[in-house]
């Protein structure tokens, strides 16, 4: 298991520092807990409108989304977005079966039935489990974008890396995985440009989360099936925006399901797998674009 989905906990993927741990933070978001059947669920909430909410992806949270909420909430809207269960200030379960897409898309269901039907946007992992409450009920949201996400499961180095980390996280649990990760980040100039706050952060989200959550959401994210067609039935609004350079799933694979989607493709200039961060004004537009042309 490693950061966003095989990188390390930091660099291109991270560097977004979350609001307290209750109130306003200093761009209007407020923390807040959600009860839903299956426990609380902390979400990040700013603005007022029609809603749209964010699902974070494997070993994210509802933080990578952060710099897009003033902007959407400038635009107009109530811009939310939520731990998964397991990920940092939201509990979850012990047993990894609780970690499958299938399972964790109860909880974002449980939450989009508290903000009448949103927009829905799923990065990573968090596409997979958007994909899979969609398909269990089209009825909940008024659209899907998969963001940075594929049609079925991870390959590649980030795969290899997950593989390589299983004995760590066995072995001496989180710290000894985050460890590992920091070591590896070492190389990359993003992570260490950052501030010493910043990483601070980034460790204390990480060593919150839950190792069968970090274990299962892996496993779930190395064996989840194609289940492209299925999305496409629904008959559900269906964008797929993704970073140019994308390096989980390549932009010709995202490329290759947003035409078998029907679905159009928002191109990120100048990032990668998370362009949430690395370029929020740019998503914020292409996201409000998309949802302009979504019937109300």
């Amino acid at each position: 298991m490693a950061g966003a989905e095989g990188r390390p906990p930091g660099g291109r993927a991270a560097g977004v520092l979350p609001g307290p741990a209750d109130g306003l933070g200093q761009d209007g978001r407020v923390t807040r807990t959600l009860p839903t059947p299956d426990g609380p669920v902390a979400v990040l909430d700013a603005g007022d409108g029609p809603a749209v909410l964010f699902v974070p992806g494997y070993t994210g949270t509802k933080e990578d989304f952060g710099p897009l909420l003033p902007l959407l909430a400038d635009a107009g809207l109530r811009a939310v977005a939520m731990d998964l269960p397991g990920q940092y200030e939201t509990p979850g379960p012990d047993h990894l079966a609780a970690y499958t897409p299938d399972a964790l898309s109860r909880s974002v269901l449980a939450v989009a039935a508290r903000l009448d039907r949103p927009h829905l946007v799923g990065h990573s992992f968090g596409g997979l489990v958007s994909r899979a409450a969609v398909i269990a009920d089209p009825g909940a949201v008024r659209s899907l974008v998969l963001m940075g996400s594929g049609p079925a499961a991870i390959g590649g180095d980030r795969r290899e890396r997950m593989a390589a980390l299983e004995p760590v996280l066995r072995a001496g649990g989180m710290p000894a995985v985050y460890e590992a990760l920091e070591t590896i980040a070492a190389a990359d100039p993003e992570w260490t440009s950052m501030s010493a706050d910043q990483r601070a952060f980034l460790r204390t989200r990480f060593l919150a989360g839950s190792p069968a959550g970090l274990q299962g959401m892996g496993d779930a994210l190395r064996a989840e099936p194609d289940r492209t067609a299925e999305l496409a039935a629904t008959g559900l609004p269906l964008l797929v925006l993704y970073g140019e350079h994308d390096d989980a799933w390549s932009p010709a694979v995202q490329a290759a399901m947003a035409d078998r989607l029907g679905a159009p493709a928002a191109v990120i200039a100048d990032a990668i797998h998370s362009p949430a961060v690395q370029q929020p004004a740019a998503t914020a537009r292409a996201l409000l674009e998309f949802w302009a042309t979504v019937p109300s």
